[in-house]
């Protein structure tokens, strides 16, 4: 079935690559295990992906289930990540051990006492305290191990500042004072209670991402991933364009996209497949690079898996899955409209060339392995009906071990199986680590109430003005994606930002989306732009040039919130409201997305001028805004634009 064979790399393994709904830094080291240990890591790993399974179908309770989870999660981090940048090779070490014999002392006490355990949480004993103290600090070294400095810092800072609150008025910082809590206090909150630690946030990691980590998982062993590259390259890829390949490869993230639901493993596993035929169409490795990328990213915001945090606005919002699946249908089909246009103007304007494919037809591809396609429109199917989403991907996951067997040499036999539960058992860990310190945060911000009062900091700088609210809003977003993965950047952001949102009167459903949205900027933000950083490791481009590039291809899916959020019709974005303004708004800025690529591609009927590409991007900033003003002036300014621009062709 293979189109192309995958590029050559090093022995290093890389957090990105190894499976889905991973966000870690592009060469954090995953330890190499052999032995006893690898035996013990495996199982775990596979149970863990099974426990996940089996809380489907069974009654557990969450405290019994959260705690449980998170210690089987610790065991395997201390295992399996370093403490430090050494070889992979190397095998855990006597103070890995002491974490891991820690880490069952410190979360089996709750599992043990659990009658009388959580009634102590106003009055926690010596024991309770000295072992939630231990669990804390466990939970920011194993975020430390998988996900770097930089979100462990931002919660022992949430930490200070829940200790510290009384002395903020000494240093003129009343406005978010209070008045502080001692540790036996948090203690009560974040680890005796469902308030912290195992509040919402590991909650979403323990039942929605481990399902659908076993379903991308088992796809992928069952020879799904590569048959989505393959098919979206023979579909796109055969036509004499020069932007086919590059529409080929972004066809081929999406489909991969919809079982990962993350940006840097999506644009792993493409890039070291792709990149190749993309070299040889023409493209430049920062180029490439940034092509990966935005087909990569926009695995966070395809349905049916989205990315981690879309599992945390249900949740948030007390919705189903599926309406917030359906709430991002029409910004993911715009995000994509504007990486197919781009490609399209930048083939032209660079000169790629199209590639002939030595692979089977569309139609034989689909014949024989477009079975494959089934249990995504099950999960689909199933939720429309009225599961649950838990049970949806449960017996989803179940037809793609069935469907394995329809071919010999993709059947999940026992050997095969049980390494996919590993590969989704692994590949969950950097996310529980990363919602149980974010739980951490939460806990603090309502111990403290710092979310209301960062709102009326927000709204009363803003003075009220709902644009000045956004532009707050969005900045102090992407700050946080400067420094924190999406799933942390959503999580803080929607307690502590949302509320000022909703104050100045948007809709709480506009608001997480936008949230949402501006989070994904952490994919593309340097330090942490992973995406870009991994592709041009692939492509051997330039890590920042490549970044900004990708900005390019990325910019509409970050003006697209803007247009939910500041103006009510916006909502049709979202599909809601009445269908003349959902189909109103949708196609406005579909053209205004055309626009942007006129603008930031140079290229419509030939290379474009600047006052051209300048005049389309504010033609496509009016066109996306939904108002029927903006829309008006908007398509004036397009239509003026084409005009000049054919006269200009014509005249030589």
């Amino acid at each position: 079935m293979a189109v192309l064979t995958p590029s050559g790399g090093g022995d290093l393994a890389t957090a990105g690559a190894p499976g889905p709904l991973t966000e870690l830094e592009p060469l954090r080291l995953v330890r190499r295990l052999g032995g006893r240990t690898r035996l013990v890591a495996g199982l775990l790993a596979a149970g863990l992906s099974l426990y996940g399974l089996y809380w489907v179908v069974a009654i557990v309770e969450a405290q019994v289930y959260r705690t449980s989870f998170l210690l089987v999660a610790l065991v395997l981090i201390f295992l399996s990540f370093p403490a430090g940048r050494r070889s992979p090779r190397d095998a855990p070490s006597i103070v890995d051990w002491a974490l891991v014999a820690l880490a069952v002392l410190a979360l089996i006490w709750p599992l043990v006492d659990r009658a009388e355990f959580p009634y102590r949480a106003a009055t926690p004993t010596v024991v309770d305290v000295t072992l939630g103290v231990a669990t804390i600090l466990l939970v920011l070294e194993a975020t430390r191990r998988t996900t770097g400095w930089m979100l462990t810092a931002t919660v022992a800072l949430f930490l200070v500042y829940a200790y510290v609150g009384p002395l903020l008025d000494l240093v003129g910082l009343g406005a978010i004072a209070h008045r502080g809590y001692y540790p036996d206090r948090l203690v009560g909150t974040l680890y005796m209670t469902l308030d912290g630690i195992f509040g919402v946030p590991l909650d979403v990691a323990a039942t929605y991402i481990i399902l659908f980590a076993v379903f991308g998982a088992v796809l992928e062993r069952s020879g799904a991933g590569r048959f989505f590259i393959d098919w979206s390259l023979a579909l796109m890829g055969r036509s004499r364009s020069p932007a086919a390949p590059g529409r080929g490869v972004t066809l081929a993230g999406f489909l991969l996209g919809t079982v990962s639901g993350s940006g840097v493993a999506t644009t792993v596993t493409l890039g070291s497949v792709a990149w190749p035929l993309l070299r040889r169409a023409g493209y430049s490795p920062n180029t490439g690079g940034a092509l990966l990328s935005a087909a990569g990213i926009g695995a966070i915001l395809s349905p049916p898996t989205l990315g981690a945090a879309a599992f945390l606005i249900a949740e948030f919002l007390q919705i189903s899955y599926l309406q917030v699946l359906a709430m991002a249908i029409i910004p993911m089909l715009l995000y994509y409209l504007s990486v197919m246009l781009m490609i399209g103007a930048d083939a032209r304007r660079l000169g790629a060339m199209p590639v002939e494919l030595d692979a089977p037809s569309i139609a034989a591809l689909t014949t024989r392995y477009g079975y494959h396609f089934l249990p995504l429109v099950v999960i689909a199917a199933l939720m429309i009906g009225g599961m649950t989403p838990f049970r949806a991907v449960f017996w989803a996951t179940a037809l793609a071990i069935a469907l394995s067997f329809v071919r010999a040499e993709s059947a999940l036999r026992p050997a095969r199986l049980l390494a996919a539960l590993e590969a989704g058992g692994r590949g969950v860990l950097p996310v529980v680590a990363t919602t149980a310190a974010a739980g951490i945060v939460v806990g603090v911000v309502g111990l403290t109430g710092l979310g209301l009062k960062l709102a009326g900091l927000i709204v009363g700088a803003a003075g009220g003005s709902v644009l000045l609210t956004v532009l707050f809003a969005a900045v102090a977003i992407w700050v946080l994606g400067l420094a924190l993965p999406v799933t942390a950047s959503y999580i803080i952001g929607a307690v502590m930002i949302a509320p000022a949102l909703v104050q100045v009167g948007i809709p709480a459903f506009a608001a997480h989306m936008f949230i949402f949205y501006y989070a994904v900027l952490s994919e593309v933000s340097p330090p942490t732009a992973l995406s870009p950083f991994a592709a041009s490791a692939i492509t051997g481009g330039d890590p920042l040039r490549t970044t900004m590039l990708t900005w390019k291809y990325t910019l509409p899916a970050f003006l697209v919130p803007l247009a939910f959020t500041l103006s009510p019709d916006g909502a049709g974005l979202l599909l809601r409201g009445p269908f003349i303004d959902i189909a109103r708004v949708t196609l406005t800025a579909a053209i205004g997305v055309g626009a942007f690529a006129v603008g930031l591609g140079g290229w419509l009927r030939r290379p474009a001028t600047i006052v051209e590409r300048a005049g389309a991007i504010v033609a496509g900033v009016l066109l996306v805004h939904p108002a029927w003003r903006s829309d008006l002036m908007g398509a004036g300014l397009l239509v003026a634009i084409f005009i000049l621009h054919e006269a200009r062709r014509r005249g030589g």
